[in-house]
């Protein structure tokens, strides 16, 4: 694999809520991004929890060597995000200035020629294969929704004024409804993990336009944070960007 990998404050944030987790070991093909939301702070704090609390499920079930199957791989995914919703909904509810705390949550795991995703809220996933573009994960979202039954167009919704309103995310509540893809991945692949400061900003075309411009993926990753800021940077960014090779 080669990966790239970016995260800014952008244009008009005080403070980076996004977090993210990407590994180098190919032994251990575990990628991850969040965006917290909530005020004092909150967000940055529930998006670390679910990034950390995820990583550090996967690390033990590593040690186990118990990543090596498919059926309990995608058992892990469900157990790890039950878990940090759990810890992040606990500490909401017990500090006043962390109340309502939440994050959305898309992490990919690497096993047997595919990519198995789980994923709450309105973070991304996307596949460039053949010189396409294919979003993997559905945002859990009110345009999202809006669009599904035909009330806005998708391009309607990239502006839409309530654009930003989540329908699920991690830590609001003590059920969680989680997302499980997988799709079997093949030489030259690129997969992009993305919090919606990055598809707020830029269009689907523009981002599969920039994701074909570059052999380096650490420069790729760079040129969409900077396009991303340079149409205005409203929201926190992050990316990570996987070549399968």
């Amino acid at each position: 694999m080669q990966i790239g990998v970016c995260s800014d404050i952008g244009k008009t944030r005080e403070n980076n809520q996004d977090s993210y987790f990407y590994s180098q070991r190919r032994d251990f093909p575990l990628f991850i991004v969040a965006d917290g939301m909530g005020g004092h702070k909150a967000g940055e704090i529930a998006s670390c929890m679910a990034v950390e609390i995820v990583r550090d499920f996967f690390l033990d079930k590593r040690k186990q060597n118990l990543l090596d199957n498919e059926e309990n791989l995608i058992s892990f995914i469900k157990e790890s995000i039950y878990e940090a919703n759990e810890k992040i909904y606990k500490r909401a509810i017990s500090n006043e200035q962390f109340n309502g705390m939440g994050t959305t949550l898309t992490m990919a795991y690497f096993l047997n020629d595919k990519i198995f995703i789980g994923h709450v809220g309105d973070s991304r996933a996307y596949l460039i294969r053949d010189n396409e573009l294919l979003q993997l994960t559905d945002d859990h979202s009110l345009v999202a929704e809006l669009v599904k039954k035909g009330s806005i167009s998708k391009e309607e919704a990239q502006y839409h004024p309530q654009r930003n309103i989540i329908t699920r995310a991690v830590g609001t509540s003590e059920e969680i409804d989680i997302d499980i893809k997988f799709v079997k991945i093949k030489n030259n692949d690129i997969v992009l993990m993305c919090t919606d400061g990055l598809t707020s900003m830029i269009k689907e075309d523009e981002i599969k336009n920039l994701l074909l411009s570059e052999d380096n993926m650490q420069q790729l990753c760079n040129n969409l944070i900077k396009r991303a800021n340079d149409l205005g940077g409203l929201d926190n960014i992050t990316a990570i960007v996987i070549k399968i090779v």
